[in-house]
């Protein structure tokens, strides 16, 4: 195997070298422009950001915990609520849930698509109702880049009269039957970390909606509760606006987004045809697309940390998401789990290691990754 040096876990300088000058020119606008905040590029984002995921509103913030937080302040969220969210996701999606008081509820997720699982829904309502908990919103999140099921979550907010939130911080962009992720739920939220497959060169987030009395009200909040006067704060509101230099480089990666978008499924079959024999590969639900913001593959538990190791010596990155689901983690253990516990998100979590994964991988390089995971994984078994 020939060696294929400084592979990168997600290749960001590929992505930047791809958009070239178009950047430069963009930042440089913004810059000799003088608008630093709250500048034109920021509401010319927002309206193509609405217009490529059929949203009505589109409203940038400085982040995307905040964009999940912001929903939740609209919402009045406060102690004796309740947020009911997979346990198997990043910290953010029921960190904001505590920062206001509330109380997040953890649910299983679905072994295949490692979203939350309709199934369970009920049984957080039972839990919530045992501890005199009213629940207000449900958030789900769209992990991996895959959307989340969204036709029973509907169908059961509406039932419950609850909030549904969409957390598409990993999955802006993928299409679940026919809509764009950003477009669904009554709130949807996304983050521009730069990992993520619409990234910022910094923080930065959105939130989505389609309710015109949501969308004022968020207006407000994250410019410190301004009314019609920037002096007069008619709601306690916090500061988390999108700067305007990443409003100027997200316009330009915007407009390559689609593109990326295709690109990744080919990246993702390329992994899938090198590795079903050997290990478990990810499936997306049918009438779905992913934005494949990670590579996921499972391997047995036992083996994981050797895989790793391989891999490593060929200089082949890994990473794991997640190693210990949120209702093991210290700051969260105290919170309620549906049910009778959450086995799949505790099982998987043990298993799951994280390819390369970036639109600009290129056949060579990912052959190369596809052998080395190959080789590390037949070792195993011969050792086993």
């Amino acid at each position: 195997m020939a060696a294929v040096p400084n592979i990168d876990f997600i290749d960001l300088k590929a992505q930047r070298r791809h958009i070239g000058q178009a950047m430069d020119d963009a930042i440089m606008e913004a810059v000799h422009g003088g608008s630093y905040i709250l500048g034109p590029q920021v509401k010319e984002f927002e309206d193509k950001l609405a217009a490529f995921c059929g949203a009505k509103h589109a409203i940038g913030c400085a982040n995307g915990t905040d964009a999940i937080a912001l929903p939740l302040m609209a919402l009045k969220l406060r102690p004796g609520h309740a947020v009911i969210c997979p346990s198997f996701t990043f910290a953010a999606t029921a960190e904001v849930v505590a920062w206001l008081g509330a109380t997040p509820i953890f649910v299983d997720i679905d072994e295949t698509t490692y979203n939350l699982d309709p199934r369970t829904v009920g049984l957080a309502m039972d839990t919530a109702r045992k501890a005199g908990l009213e629940v207000k919103a449900l958030i789900a999140v769209d992990l991996f880049g895959q959307p989340a099921d969204y036709d029973p979550l509907e169908a059961f907010c509406k039932e419950t009269g609850i909030v549904l939130i969409s957390d598409s911080a990993q999955g802006f962009g993928a299409t679940y039957k026919g809509r764009v992720t950003g477009s669904i739920g009554d709130f949807a939220t996304t983050s521009f970390f730069p990992a993520k497959p619409l990234g910022a060169y910094g923080d930065g987030g959105a939130i989505f909606t389609a309710n015109d009395e949501h969308h004022e009200i968020l207006r407000s909040l994250h410019v410190h509760g301004r009314g019609t006067d920037k002096y007069d704060n008619v709601r306690i509101g916090v500061n988390s606006r999108l700067d305007t230099i990443q409003a100027a480089v997200l316009l330009q990666k915007l407009a390559v987004f689609a593109e990326e978008i295709d690109k990744r499924q080919v990246v993702a079959r390329r992994y899938n045809d090198g590795l079903a024999d050997v290990a478990i590969t990810p499936k997306v639900m049918d009438g779905c697309i992913s934005t494949w913001a990670q590579y996921v593959i499972r391997i047995d538990a036992a083996k994981r940390d050797g895989f790793i190791a391989s891999l490593r010596a060929k200089g082949v990155p890994t990473a794991i998401y997640y190693p210990k689901p949120l209702h093991r983690q210290t700051a969260y253990k105290s919170f309620p789990v549906a049910g009778n516990g959450l086995p799949i998100s505790d099982l998987v979590s043990h298993e799951v290691v994280a390819l390369p994964m970036h639109p600009y991988l290129d056949a060579v390089t990912q052959d190369y990754i596809i052998e080395a995971a190959r080789d590390a994984l037949r070792g195993s078994a011969a050792a086993a």
